[in-house]
């Protein structure tokens, strides 16, 4: 484990301003939020940031649908967003959103660094257009037969029966979702970022970092396929920003969002008073190192046009990127219409959102696989795990320190201290190469021993004779320093409940760097349920809920 005490900024990808959380935006903060926890026991610096995605078309008709301009309805959501991200115990250090003038400034500053570098070109384009709408159509946007096997209503960009991918134009019997008329086609000038030319520079960054292997290995076939200039305009009416000198042409959403990163840093530096602007901090001379978290759909905006984009504009390059898979629901791809689905709120307005922290926690590794929240095992792990074992340790030795005037006595049984305290720091281990599962496996084995501790020594027989009494409250007051330690190694996952267990032992600071310290002659207080079971009523009201398919 390093000592080594680093800078780092870290992000998380950016939710869409157009709805509420769901349980797979969750999974990806979690993850996210526990690294950053991990690093900052570990006495590294982390500002941790992210932001609501506030433009595109979807954001431009749904503030159309509730009949408020695009502004108020990214403003709702990026509210909404930070609460419910809060409520979770995650950890930015500046929440925001991509709609700010921070943002426009390093996007104008960022394209106009690729277009006098030389990697910004223009040419005319055929889309398909909505002339009733008075507007161009997304993939997305426009349905019609394949043209490949004629299975009807595909979207313009791929076949969900046969797997063909193709142009928009290229559908068969096209109609537009929002007028139900047929779109024509129509020629248009766009902007291109000339990824083509940075092939080389894109390797090299991919052959420099740690990525993934699974990663490396889709990014090597998309190299096989041949890499493609990437569109980065948008022709009005379009939510946005213009791009400088066009009146009607406005930045693609893919080219501001991740630029919304660097954008969030500024006003995080703005809200601290620091001096120093992103630039410096995202500077290629910069001490500080980047790190995103990421879903395996976005892998080709973070692996491929980021690094090349910063390069272009001549930023720093993440130092790595962090990908995970899916989250499914009861072995289920998460649906509204196949009522398989929960939001973020439904599910605290049940639960303590530290119970979902840990089961994420418990399956998460640095594989890119789904991952399945099983409602019914997710019960059974909480309830063994952090009530049956952890939990366990101080609701057994509690009531005989009690009889010590809630005193831990001055003497302990050190050798199983010390060995508890050396796995602790391969625990910190697991959390930085982000196998948590392991990290998870390690604790509850700990607690295993804890509990096997006390059950070999059984304070409960010695107390029956007043001569014991010395070395029950030994054994009680060596029970609750492993509980101690085993609190710290849990900090990372379950901040709310940890938080609440200090102030049971009394403790205002309780970090890595303090596992040499023994609690010895330390009062804490009168005991109290740390953490309650999950009852059945509790998960049948979740399957319920997610069957509902209701906001």
């Amino acid at each position: 484990m390093t000592t080594k005490k680093k800078e780092l900024i870290v992000t998380s990808a950016l939710p869409y301003a157009n709805g509420p959380l769901h349980f797979g935006h969750l999974l990806e903060h979690i993850q996210t939020d526990i690294w950053v926890r991990a690093q900052r026991i570990l006495g590294n610096h982390c500002i941790y940031l992210c932001a609501s995605d506030a433009h595109g078309t979807p954001i431009m008709m749904k503030a159309e649908e509730e009949n408020v301009p695009p502004e108020k309805l990214v403003d709702k959501y990026m509210k909404e967003h930070k609460k419910t991200l809060e409520a979770f115990q995650v950890s930015h250090d500046c929440y925001y959103q991509t709609h700010s003038e921070e943002n426009k400034k390093y996007s104008e500053l960022i394209y106009n660094a690729a277009l006098k570098n030389g990697f910004i070109s223009k040419k005319n384009i055929k889309q398909l257009f909505d002339e009733e709408k008075k507007l161009f159509l997304a993939d997305r946007y426009v349905q019609g037969n394949c043209p490949k096997c004629n299975a009807p209503n595909q979207y313009g960009d791929n076949c969900d029966v046969c797997g063909a991918k193709y142009e928009a134009t290229e559908l068969l019997n096209p109609i537009s979702i929002f007028s139900k008329k047929s779109p024509v086609v129509k020629e248009s000038e766009h902007f291109f970022f000339t990824l083509t030319k940075l092939e080389k520079e894109v390797k090299k960054w991919i052959d420099d970092s740690s990525l993934q292997d699974s990663v490396i290995n889709k990014l090597q076939e998309w190299f096989k396929d041949g890499l493609m200039d990437w569109d980065i305009s948008r022709d009005a009416p379009y939510f946005g920003f213009k791009i400088p000198g066009h009146e009607n042409k406005f930045f693609y959403v893919w080219l501001d969002a991740p630029i919304g990163y660097i954008g969030t840093l500024e006003k995080f530096l703005k809200n601290t008073k620091n001096k120093l602007s992103a630039k410096d901090l995202w500077s290629e001379t910069s001490n500080y190192e980047i790190y995103h978290f990421i879903g395996k759909d976005i892998l080709n905006f973070h692996a491929l046009f980021w690094p090349a984009l910063l390069h272009a504009a001549e930023f720093k390059k993440p130092s790595n990127v962090f990908v995970h898979g899916f989250l499914t629901l009861n072995g289920n791809k998460m649906s509204k219409s196949k009522g398989n689905f929960l939001l973020a709120d439904q599910y605290s307005e049940e639960l303590k959102t530290d119970f979902l922290r840990y089961y994420l926690a418990s399956k998460l590794t640095n594989k890119i696989d789904d991952i399945d929240l099983n409602l019914k095992d997710f019960q059974k792990k909480v309830n063994t795990d952090l009530v049956g074992k952890f939990i366990n340790i101080a609701s057994r030795v509690q009531k005989f320190l009690k009889s010590n005037g809630n005193k831990i006595g001055a003497i302990l049984d050190e050798e199983i201290i010390e060995k508890f305290r050396n796995d602790a720091t391969t625990i910190f281990d697991d959390y930085l190469n982000l196998n948590y599962s392991n990290a998870c496996k390690k604790i509850m084995k700990l607690a295993d021993s804890a509990n096997q501790y006390i059950d070999h020594n059984q304070p409960w027989i010695l107390a029956k004779e007043e001569i014991n009494l010395k070395e029950v409250i030994k054994i009680s007051s060596t029970g609750m320093n492993l509980f101690r330690i085993l609190n710290i190694c849990l900090e990372p996952i379950i901040p709310e409940t940890t938080s609440k267990i200090k102030r049971y032992l009394n403790l205002t600071e309780d970090n890595l760097s303090k596992l040499s310290t023994l609690i010895k002659n330390h009062e804490i207080q009168n005991f109290e349920p740390l953490v309650e079971r999950i009852e059945d009523e509790k998960i049948e009201n979740l399957i319920e809920v997610s069957k509902s398919g209701e906001n």
